[in-house]
């Protein structure tokens, strides 16, 4: 099974790319997902059981990085394996 997960977090910041999304970065892409950046958030897809430990990994990383909100949304993605 393939998952997408779609994060966000905060405290936004303009100006820079603050140390808290950097983080959640580095932890979907150090796991090895296929990283889409956005405007507004990220996206990252993957094998489940690499998707759900890169997200418990993006989750301590990023609080631990100074983060006081992440938004998380986490989709199946049908890739025809069922």
């Amino acid at each position: 099974m393939r998952l997408m997960v779609e994060f966000t977090t905060e405290p936004f910041e303009l100006e820079t790319f603050p140390e808290h999304a950097q983080a959640a970065r580095r932890a979907v892409e150090e796991a090895g997902l296929s990283v889409d950046v956005g405007p507004f958030g990220t996206s990252a897809q993957g094998g489940s059981e690499e998707t759900l430990a890169a997200v418990a990994r993006m989750l301590r990383d990023t609080l631990a990085a100074g983060a006081t909100r992440i938004s998380l949304q986490l989709s199946v993605v049908e890739d025809g394996s069922r």
